[in-house]
């Protein structure tokens, strides 16, 4: 049972280390933390410290921190395929679908993937 809780902490920080390369090469900027968790047939990333010192800035206004929700939203949708592409790449499973949001407040962004396996029971098997 050791090696099940490695495997899924491996395959998790694997996860976790591609979305921030991605975030890097795609949005310019990666991350200050992120943490992915494997649980059924999701994947739930959770990036920490996402904004940069002007976005930070644009915030303080309501229509500053809309401004910075749509254009982060927009580029996440843009980019869509490649991170289908990346999570299919690590860990062997389809995206059937993925969900986003993102606190401007606390410039944290919260990704869930939706597997068409699951992937936790493979894991454990």
């Amino acid at each position: 049972m050791e090696t099940t809780g490695q495997k899924k902490g491996q395959l998790e920080a694997e996860v976790s280390k591609a979305i921030t390369q991605w975030e890097k090469e795609y949005l310019g900027r990666g991350p200050l933390q992120v943490k992915t968790d494997i649980l059924r047939n999701m994947l739930i990333v959770h990036l920490k410290g996402i904004l940069t010192p002007a976005e930070k800035e644009l915030t303080k206004t309501e229509q500053g921190l809309l401004s910075i929700k749509k254009i982060r939203a927009d580029l996440i949708e843009a980019g869509n395929h490649h991170l289908k592409e990346i999570i299919h790449t690590v860990t062997g499973e389809t995206v059937e679908s993925f969900h986003t949001d993102i606190s401007t407040r606390n410039a944290e962004r919260i990704i869930v993937f939706i597997l068409e396996g699951n992937l936790e029971r493979k894991l454990t098997e």
